[in-house]
């Protein structure tokens, strides 16, 4: 049994127990590290070595940075699968009686959410290295892994709303229209060039965008001033969910 600390302080048994449990989901690794290489093998090698003409770097790193992005948050949506079936077994009212904050919660799963993304980030870059040939500068590539493993934070938050608002038969549905939407509006599947103008204008207001937009600039992309404006951004969806989540913890708390 896990021994929870006072409320207020992060519990690293807890913590170090959900992490190791996260990552014993062999199924949903498998699916999160092949689904994002897939679609860089098909759509990597059919630009090759050609330079995208708005951030100056190769088609294909351009095309690794967007499935990094992608996979990595489909490794912090993960999170909510896992979220909702601990409230369907009752497990949540459990944690609720205990001294664990809200805080402290929310944590525990985007530690773990990060954990699972990094492990997707990395395969997808050696992949784009060791078999299609990326060409990119060792701190380049590390910056933007860096950058993109940061920026997963609001997506493993916006995964836990879901999980503590979505009941079990919604939890689908809800996931993918919100996961999809990202991706595409996000420009993580098509180039937002090739979009219609609107399309632009939307994906601004998507966490998805910036995700995307940091690991570019970590590459050493061009056209902009730097990774500080993708990072405040995520920055601020994070203080804004996490403020949300911690609420929503308290008040079901209170509750129990």
């Amino acid at each position: 049994m896990t021994t929870v600390t006072p409320s207020g302080r992060l519990p690293l048994g807890y913590v170090y127990l959900e992490t190791k449990r996260q990552l014993r989901n062999v199924r949903a690794m498998v699916f999160t590290f092949a689904v994002p290489v897939v679609m860089l093998l098909v759509f990597g090698s059919a630009f090759g070595s050609v330079t995208d003409p708005t951030t100056h770097l190769q088609y294909l790193v351009v095309t690794t940075l967007q499935m990094a992005s992608y996979g990595a948050m489909m490794a912090a949506f993960s999170q909510a699968f896992a979220i909702v079936n601990e409230r369907s077994i009752g497990w949540n009212r459990q944690l609720r009686v205990t001294p664990l904050s809200g805080w402290a919660f929310m944590v525990s799963k985007v530690i773990a959410a990060m954990a699972f993304a990094a492990m997707s980030i990395v395969v997808t870059v050696v992949v784009a290295t060791v078999v299609l040939h990326a060409s990119l500068d060792p701190w380049h590539w590390l910056a933007a892994g860096f950058g993109i493993w940061c920026g997963v934070v609001p997506f493993a938050l916006i995964a836990i709303l879901i999980g503590q608002f979505a009941k079990p038969s919604f939890a689908q549905p809800v996931f993918m229209v919100v996961f999809m939407g990202m991706s595409i509006l996000g420009g993580l599947w098509v180039p937002l060039s090739v979009m219609p103008s609107w399309m632009g204008s939307v994906a601004h207001l998507m966490p998805s965008y910036w995700l995307n937009r940091i690991g570019q600039m970590g590459a050493g992309a061009t056209g902009s001033a730097g990774m500080t404006e993708p990072a405040l951004v995520l920055a601020g969806w994070a203080l804004v969910l996490g403020a949300v989540i911690a609420w929503r913890y308290r008040r079901d708390a209170a509750r129990a």
